[in-house]
This record gives structure tokens, sequence and C-alpha cells, in this order.
């Protein structure tokens, strides 16, 4: 099996683009496949349930996502905090061991599907799996404090006026020191919605000392700004000046913006774009769904962001 030498320095991410030939494809959402897998999802912990009732359909997943074509896979501890499972019960480390078991499952997957291109005489296997040995990198998720909330606050970046940067870091700190020792390639800090927040992850980054490079990707709801009415170009050059986040970008957020969202962007960083857009749809955070843009009827499809 061959192997591919990607450092996990600042440098990552340009390294691993040239080995992919400029560009490379991110896995989609992980809680719709779950459901589709027979998961229910109705919790605070959402995905991350999955950890602690069915980890087998989050590293299936992993799989269907890298046979076709995926090239990195994001762990699913988006909304697991230590917090969140400790109001479950868990102790702190059960609670870590947990944080931890997201990048294991996450990591066995990439191991099973390198096993499988070995066993596999070509690039493909006549039912559309992609079997190809390729890097693949495995992306440790660290869902914003409103996540953690569950509230839809993630949506709309509104954290109280009492919220500070500071306060974040220790809310966040010890989940990016587990998740950094579980060893992944890279952390993906996802639908950031506020500047305080960016500013939190930049200096948790340095002030850990953490070795493993980052991304940050922040979401937008008028093409313009974060969520939370902050400057996008603000929160994307915070991301820009820390040494340890080697990609920045967008994620959960209408395609219809993404094209000036990168343009903009693009104007206060040199780093690799990092792109997931939703699908089109809206958070309704009554209803705790997703759901089409223009539906205003009471029942409706569901949907996930990412």
């Amino acid at each position: 099996m061959e192997t591919f030498n990607i450092p996990a320095t600042p440098l990552l991410m340009k390294e691993f683009l040239r080995q992919m030939g400029g560009t490379a494809v991110i896995d989609g959402g992980l809680a719709t496949e779950l459901e589709l897998h027979g998961a229910d999802l109705n919790d605070p912990l959402w995905s991350a349930k999955c950890l602690l009732t069915s980890p087998h359909l989050i590293r299936s997943v992993h799989l269907d996502y890298l046979e076709a074509g995926a090239d990195i896979i994001i762990t699913a501890s988006y909304q697991a905090t230590i917090q969140g499972f400790e109001a479950k019960g868990f102790s702190r480390e059960q609670s870590e061991n947990l944080l931890k078991k997201s990048v294991d499952i996450a990591l066995e997957a990439r191991r099973m599907y390198y096993e499988r291109c070995s066993k596999s005489s070509s690039g493909g296997t006549g039912d559309d799996r992609i079997l190809k040995n390729r890097p693949i990198l495995v992306a440790a998720s660290v869902g914003s404090y409103g996540a953690y909330l569950a509230d839809g606050s993630e949506y709309s970046g509104c954290y109280g006026e009492a919220m500070t940067v500071n306060a974040l870091k220790e809310f966040h700190r010890r989940r990016v020191q587990v998740l950094a020792e579980a060893g992944p390639d890279i952390i993906a800090f996802e639908t950031v919605p506020n500047k305080i927040e960016a500013q939190a992850f930049a200096e948790l980054l340095d002030e850990e000392h953490i070795k493993i490079p980052a991304w940050l990707t922040f979401n937008s709801k008028d093409g313009v700004n974060v969520v939370s009415g902050d400057s996008l170009l603000q929160c994307a050059s915070i991301a820009e000046s820390c040494k340890q986040v080697v990609a920045v970008g967008i994620n959960c957020t209408p395609p219809r913006f993404i094209h000036d969202l990168i343009l903009a962007i693009k104007k206060v960083t040199t780093k690799p774009i990092v792109i997931y857009p939703n699908s089109g749809e809206r958070y309704d955070a009554d209803r705790k769904e997703w759901v089409l843009a223009l539906d205003k009827r009471k029942e409706g499809p569901k949907y996930e962001a990412n």
C-alpha cells in the first residue's frame, strides 16, 4: 500500500493540494447520511450521538464518502463537546475518550479504504465506487459554541453581550487539545459565526502550541458578512494572521453567495480557500430543522447544512 508524505506543518494544505493537482474534494453532510442509515439524531449532541450509540454507522458513512471520491473526511465531532457529554452524565475522562473516538473512527475508515484499494487492480469497481490510492486527510471537526447550545445560534452568532474571547477559549480549550492529541491531519473549525470566536480559535492555537494545522470556515446569510453581521474580511484576516491556520473559507452558506465570498476572502489571504456550502436551505431555529428557503408551510422537508 502506497504511503503519502504530507507534513503536519503550516505547509500541509499547500503540499496536499500540490499532490492532488491543485484541488481536493471534501466529504458531504454527515448527519444526513447517518439518518439515511437509520440513525435517530433528535438530540442536543446531533451527529455526535452516534459516537455513543452506533459508531459503526459513522465509519460506514466515512467509507461511503471515500468511495465516492472524497479526499478529506471530517470527524463526527462538530457538536461533540466535553460539556455536552458531561450534561449527559459522562465523566470528564469518558467525555474526552468520546472526542478521541471521533478521530479514531475516521482514521480507521481511511485505513480500511486503503486496504480495499490495495485489493483492487484498478481505480474503479464497476459499481461507481472509487478505489484509488491517493492522499486523504482526516479533519477533526470543532463546531462553534453556538453548536453546543443547540439553539441555532451558530446561524446567528448572537451569544449575548456577556460572552468574551476569553470565555470562548476556556470553553473550547480542552476539546481542542484532546482532538489534536488524537492524531488527525488537520483541525476544522467550522461554521464560525462571529469575530470573537475566530479570535478565540486563533489565540488557542497559539497559546496551546497546537502542532496540528487548522482551517477556519465561516458562514454567511447575506453574501457579505458572517452571520453575526461582523465583517467577513476582518474574520478572514484573523485566520490569515495565524500561522497554524493553513486554509480559510466558507461552509453552511447558500450556494448563490459562494462566488462573491471567495473573491472577498482572496482580498485578505493567500491561503487555500475551503468551500462547502449547504444545499440552499435556511435553518428554522423554532422548528430545529432545515427548510426550503421559500417554504412557508408548517410541514416541510428537513435538510442538513453541510
